[in-house]
């Protein structure tokens, strides 16, 4: 692909995917307030548990498949009929053997009461997945992001439904999410026209077999990066209480702006890079397009942290207040996770899958290790500072092993200087120092400065090429 295309293509998709990953992200956020309001401290320990179940449930029970659907659909050698008739394959086949182990889950505390709701919530996100991934392969973004904003709106109707008018709390909240995807589905279904892909005398074991090759280390890899994610959850429930947890999972949200950021330029950047050949386009391409995304995320995760006691006291409500001393240090966090996924997108794109399960591995047992010394020395603030030291880790790890890849220009000074700062920026903002509001701000402003330049001219360089 010519380098203006290549560019024009990136800032489309993105634009447009920006706009249904947005709306879809940043209604977790808009939504706090009507979360914190109708569901107590427990309850809604409950929920986060209930949906980080299922999130690690979806890649498990399709066997990987709704990803390696994106990345064969993508790469222009694989006849999409077989594709798309392949994952649904495995999916159902997957479901069904799931099936078998309900009596299992129903033994599980905190998720055994909703076992038939799990199953529900399971089956509707993974063929919403499927058929999302698959209508990106068929370049049709406006689909994509149209579907999105519809699936958000219908999520916000049924959450003020559920929750404010008719109150039936955790069971609420998990059916205006299983509606939702249904609805998504179905719109999908219809408008992409996907029964044309529905083929299956199309299934063919050899490809069948390099899906299947690609896609199942990515479960043990998925289900790794869900415990790094969402052990300290569990553990700070088991450690200290349910309470507790539901602090932690409220300190979530607002690092999550960071993965909405991020998130809008990745869906758009992983279908750019995946149809780029050329060896030596794709180190410019990623190096390029690297020096833009550090310099987004640290100055917008710097921001986050100036402005996270004002955030929270403005989304939720007065019995979660207190959550906003962990939300500097998962906000480094989620910024070192930000940068470990712009490095998997190598891993994608030489289909090594088996080298992102090893990095998860040892990342997970770090996390892990870290959590149960660090909840007991800190308490729930070990462990935000567990799992921001294991992306660390797991960062570290892949930025040495990517390179005999694709080697990235990473402009190692201003990196290292930036990371410090946001560090620096975390232990002020939890201790509180005297006068910590100015010099937070002041070295906000330093962040601001070291990434204006290249802020600028990635911008510049995108819309040139756009033109």
């Amino acid at each position: 692909m010519a380098k203006t295309d290549r560019y024009k293509k990136l800032f489309s998709n993105t634009l447009i995917l920006g706009i249904g990953t947005f709306s879809s992200k940043v209604l977790t956020i808009l939504l706090m307030p009507l979360y914190t309001s109708f569901l107590t401290n427990g309850e809604y320990g409950i929920v986060d548990l209930l949906v980080q179940a299922a999130n690690l449930l979806i890649p498990m029970v399709s066997l990987g498949m709704n990803t390696a659907v994106l990345r064969f659909g993508m790469d222009g050698e694989t006849d999409r009929r077989t594709v798309l008739s392949t994952g649904l394959a495995v999916d159902l086949i997957g479901f069904g053997v799931f099936l078998l182990f309900a009596p299992l889950i129903a033994t599980i505390p905190s998720l055994g009461d909703y076992t038939l709701w799990i199953y529900v919530f399971v089956f509707t996100s993974m063929l919403h997945y499927l058929f999302a991934y698959f209508v990106k392969t068929l370049q049709k973004v406006r689909l994509f992001a149209i579907c999105s904003v519809i699936g958000t709106a219908i999520t916000l109707l049924l959450d003020i439904l559920f929750l404010a008018v008719w109150k039936i709390g955790v069971v609420g909240y998990l059916l205006a999410i299983i509606l939702s995807d249904a609805i998504c589905t179905l719109l999908l279904f219809l408008f992409a026209k996907l029964h044309r892909y529905i083929r299956p005398a199309q299934i063919k074991k050899d490809i069948t077999r390099a899906m299947l090759k690609y896609s199942i280390p990515l479960i043990p890899t998925t289900a790794l990066w869900w415990v790094t994610d969402v052990s300290d959850r569990y553990m700070v429930a088991y450690m200290i209480d349910e309470a507790a947890n539901g602090l932690y999972a409220v300190s979530y949200k607002i690092p999550n702006l960071l993965i909405l950021i991020s998130g809008i330029f990745m869906d758009a950047w992983q279908m750019s890079v995946l149809t780029e050949k050329s060896r030596l386009e794709q180190q410019k391409f990623f190096s390029n397009i690297f020096k833009m995304y550090q310099s987004l995320i640290f100055v917008c995760g710097s921001l986050l942290i100036v402005f996270a006691k004002v955030i929270t006291r403005i989304l939720v409500a007065d019995s979660f207040y207190l959550s906003w001393q962990y939300m500097p240090t998962l906000i480094l966090s989620t910024a070192l996770s930000c940068f470990v996924t712009f490095l998997g997108t190598i891993y994608v794109v030489e289909k090594k899958s088996n080298h992102a399960l090893i990095d998860t591995l040892l990342g997970t047992i770090f996390n892990v290790i870290g959590n149960f010394f660090l909840i007991r020395a800190f308490g729930v603030q070990g462990a935000a500072i567990s799992t921001a030291a294991s992306y660390a880790f797991v960062f570290l790890l892949r930025a040495f092993k990517t390179r005999r890849y694709i080697p990235i220009d990473w402009d190692l000074p201003r990196f290292g200087i930036s990371m410090a700062v946001l560090i620096a920026q975390c232990v002020i903002m939890i201790a509180e120092i005297p006068c910590w509001i100015p010099i937070e701000a002041a070295l906000s402003a330093v962040l601001i400065l070291l990434h204006f330049r290249p802020l600028l001219n990635s911008a510049k360089h995108i819309l040139k090429r756009g033109g």
